[in-house]
Parts: structure tokens; C-alpha cells; sequence
């Protein structure tokens, strides 16, 4: 198979995780590494085989026929935009950019490109798997949804600043689900939150739990639940209501093993992190993305999907604030 040579930009945390994907797809050869850190972008480049670059090398390469922008939130914009008009493909971590206006400013210059945003959950194979049986009918009409991400432990103070709050950083992945599943767009979005993990995340403007309910215009409901912490895990859950049953995906555990006893039943832990959790799906976001790069697909989840789950999560922000639900 013939291998396209990608630009990385961004070497943290998404950035190991995409880095990695992108070295190991045998339909991408990564050839610069792009990071404001010159010794973390050395590093990485060494590990993945590819070069340390500035942006601005990485973007003139004619050889790059695609970029992958892993860098901090407030950059995503600006770095896709800047590969767009150098004729990239462009696969980009989510949101787009924390500021609606500017997103929706930015459209008629993603009209036509090439453009992969980073919703990973829709690659994931069980939430797939439960989508297909849904599109089937297997549980007749779908009529309700509920959804549960809770994150095993709250993230350091220091993140919460450039977060763009709960809503935007984190509810974001199950607006998008939920748009998704649905089939149809929510007009109605009610939610309530609350600082219940760490009293300096509430210091800092943020909230860290909160229920949204969704509504659509067919009547279609959806309950997402979220929380920065846990306490067992990654607890990441579906469930899907429908005019003939239901159907589920449920989380996933390190072994289906199960010890019974007169002590109770005991079994492996589910999955602790969003990486172990989403390995699989963040694989096969970057197989569509070599599918795109290589004019085989057209991109599944783009420009339009960032939008519409960034006006959900300033819907959500609207709402806590006003205590009242908010009309779309």
C-alpha cells in the first residue's frame, strides 16, 4: 500500500496517543513531528521514526498530504486552518475551537476540504455495534437514549482554566453520541450542574457533574450523566430505549473472569482511562483518516458535527445559568 507522508502538530497527551496510530497505519508514513517544545519534539520524533519540524517546514513539504493537529485547544483553529489552505487533509482533536463565532466565521473555508474531527466515540466498535442494531430496528422505534461518562478522577486545577468548562471539554463527546444516535437534531437541551468533586474546580468558574436532558423534534429524549470522578474507573455506557426493547453497551472490563463465593462475586475492573478504554476506537478513527487522505472515503464526522455539538454545549452553559431549558 502505498504510504502518505502526515504532519503531526502536537506532541501531548492526544498527540502521543495519535502519533503513535498515525507511525503504525500502513497507509501513513509520519514524517514531522511539530511541537512549541524543540526537546519533547525531538523525543517524539525519534520514538515514531519521523523528524522534528516547525510548522511552517512541516506545511511547505509538498510531500505531507496530510496533518494531524493534536495541538492545545486554543491553537486547533487556527493550525487546521492553516493546513486547509495549504491543500492538507486535516484530522483534528476536538472541539474546533472553544469560541462558536469564530468557528462558524471560519466555514467557507472548510467548504470542501478534506476535514476528520476527533469525535472518537462514533469509531468506537461496541457504541458501532449498538448504533447497527438501532439503524436495524432491532428494538423497534428508538424513543429514548441514556448515556453515562464519568471520568475515574478529576484532571489537575491547572487544567481547568483552558478547559472551556465541563460542557465544552467533556460533555462535547456525548452531545455529538447523542446527535448520532438520535438521527435527529435536539431543538430543546435542559441541564443542571453542580461542583461535587473538587471545591477548586467551582473556585475556578467550572462545574465537574451534571445531567442534560436532550429533546428532539420527533419527542426523542436523552439523559447524559457526567462526572470528573468515579471512584471505580471509566465508566463509559449506553443505553438505548426503543418502541421494542432496548439495547445496551456496557463498559468494558480488563477480563470477562468472575469469582463467586460466599463473599459475594468478585471480577476485573473496567478499564481505568479514556486511552485503554478508547484504544480501539482512536485506531480506527486514523483508518478513516488514511481512508480519506487516500481519496477512499469521505470524511465521517467533520466540520458541521463540531458545530452543532459546540452550540449543544453553550446550550447546556446557557442553561445552568438561567435554570430554565433552552429552545433551539
Amino acid at each position: 500500500m502505498e504510504r502518505i507522508d502526515v504532519a503531526l502538530i502536537g506532541a501531548g497527551r492526544m498527540g502521543q496517543v495519535h502519533g503513535g496510530n498515525a507511525a503504525a497505519q500502513p497507509g501513513m508514513r509520519l514524517k514531522y513531528v511539530v511541537d512549541p517544545r524543540a526537546d519533547v519534539a525531538a523525543e517524539r520524533a525519534a520514538q515514531w521514526g519521523a523528524q522534528p519540524a516547525t510548522l511552517e517546514q512541516a506545511l511547505a513539504d509538498p510531500a505531507v498530504g496530510g496533518v494531524l493537529v493534536c495541538s492545545s485547544t486554543d491553537q486547533h483553529l487556527a493550525h487546521a486552518l492553516a493546513a486547509v489552505r495549504a491543500g492538507k487533509a486535516v484530522f483534528c482533536e476536538k472541539p474546533i475551537d472553544l469560541d462558536l463565532g469564530k468557528v462558524r466565521a471560519a466555514q467557507p473555508e472548510f467548504a470542501g476540504a478534506r476535514f476528520v474531527l476527533g469525535f472518537n466515540r462514533r469509531f468506537d466498535p461496541h457504541f458501532r455495534a449498538l448504533k447497527a442494531r438501532v439503524d436495524a430496528g432491532d428494538i423497534g422505534r428508538l424513543e429514548s437514549l441514556q448515556l453515562v461518562n464519568h471520568d475515574p478522577a478529576a484532571p489537575p486545577p491547572g487544567f481547568i482554566p483552558t478547559s472551556g468548562g465541563l460542557f465544552k471539554d467533556f460533555t462535547i463527546h456525548d452531545l455529538d453520541l447523542a446527535r448520532w444516535l438520535l438521527g435527529e437534531e435536539p431543538c430543546e437541551v435542559f441541564a443542571m450542574a453542580s461542583c461535587l468533586v473538587d471545591p477548586e474546580i467551582g473556585r475556578l468558574g467550572d462545574v465537574d457533574t451534571a445531567r442534560t436532558v436532550l429533546k428532539t423534534p420527533g419527542g426523542r429524549l436523552c439523559v447524559i450523566s457526567n462526572t470528573r470522578r468515579s471512584g471505580y474507573g471509566y465508566d463509559q455506557r449506553i443505553e438505548a430505549f426503543g418502541s421494542a426493547g432496548m439495547a445496551c453497551a456496557g463498559n468494558v472490563h480488563g477480563d470477562t473472569t468472575l469469582a463467586l463465593t460466599g463473599h459475594g462475586i468478585a471480577g476485573a475492573p473496567i478499564r481505568p482511562d479514556f486511552q485503554t478504554r478508547y484504544r480501539d476506537a482512536y485506531r480506527a478513527q486514523l483508518d478513516h483518516f488514511a481512508d480519506v487522505l487516500h481519496g477512499r472515503a469521505a470524511p465521517a464526522v467533520g466540520y458541521a458535527d463540531g458545530v452543532a455539538a459546540l452550540v449543544l454545549a453553550e446550550a447546556c452553559q446557557q442553561s445552568v445559568r438561567s435554570g430554565a431549558p433552552v429552545h433551539l
